[in-house]
């Protein structure tokens, strides 16, 4: 395709855009109207709620202390591993059924759990999913308070402790409505541009002379009316042959 043809290409494709600008933008607020009906109405919120427990041993000599936070820090991998076995998650999936009447298994309660922890940092964050900002709350709480009492038996150490308990945050952290919304204007963009560009590049209908001579290369010899009359017809077409007559002029007039 030579340089010309593609600026006629490209042309044609921002007429095309500007001609249906309209329809392109209802597409469009269509396509956000979507996104929040199902981000209001099918969609559950979802809250989280953290706690933050600190690995740290104390000690009064300097250079022990040193040692020790060092050997807090290689336990902390340990210890993010053991946060999501049943050995602490069955007690806390006891408690917060009695507390909370809560339906979920061990592993809907594994799921809804996620551990992080900075580079070099002694805290560790257990955050807590739920559709219900209190329940979340609650279970970030129990197993904090199950983890500092159970680690302390299996590794008989006391360097575990809770350094802020989790609270109830009742903004809801999905659906992102804006982001939905967001998203949803753009496939509605997306779905009103494409339609009218295949619209336009199946429309086989001859609009104009200029698109017979310079699409087609082809000479318009007349144009032909279609008109509709309940009392008569309409004769509107001349048809000019090349005939041999006696008169000599080459030529004869017949109406249509």
């Amino acid at each position: 395709m030579s340089k010309n043809e593609s600026m006629i290409d490209i042309s044609r494709f921002f007429e095309i855009i500007k001609r249906n600008i309209i329809g392109i933008i209802v597409c469009g607020i269509i396509g956000i109207v979507i996104s929040l009906i199902v981000s209001f109405f099918m969609i559950t919120p979802k809250y989280e709620s953290t706690v933050d427990i600190l690995v740290n041993q104390k000690s009064g000599n300097s250079a022990m202390q040193f040692n020790m936070q060092q050997a807090d820090l290689q336990a902390i991998n340990t210890y993010k591993d053991v946060l999501k076995k049943s050995v602490i998650l069955t007690p806390v999936l006891k408690e917060v059924r009695e507390k909370d009447n809560y339906q979920g298994s061990l592993t809907d309660l594994q799921k809804s759990i996620e551990i992080t922890n900075q580079t070099n940092s002694q805290v560790i964050s257990v955050t807590v999913t739920d559709k219900n900002a209190y329940v979340a709350t609650d279970i970030a709480n129990t197993i904090g308070k199950v983890f500092t009492r159970e680690i302390k038996k299996m590794m008989q150490v006391d360097n575990v402790t809770v350094v802020t308990k989790a609270s109830v945050n009742t903004n809801p952290v999905s659906p992102n409505k804006k982001l939905n919304a967001l998203v949803g204007l753009i496939l509605g963009l997306t779905i009103g541009i494409t339609f009218v560009i295949v619209r336009d590049l199946r429309d086989t209908t001859v609009k104009n002379q200029e698109f017979l001579s310079d699409e087609l290369d082809l000479v318009n010899l007349g144009s032909v009316y279609h008109i509709e009359s309940d009392k008569q017809n309409y004769r509107v077409v001349e048809i000019i042959e090349d005939l041999d007559d006696t008169n000599g002029t080459g030529m004869s007039r017949k109406r249509v």
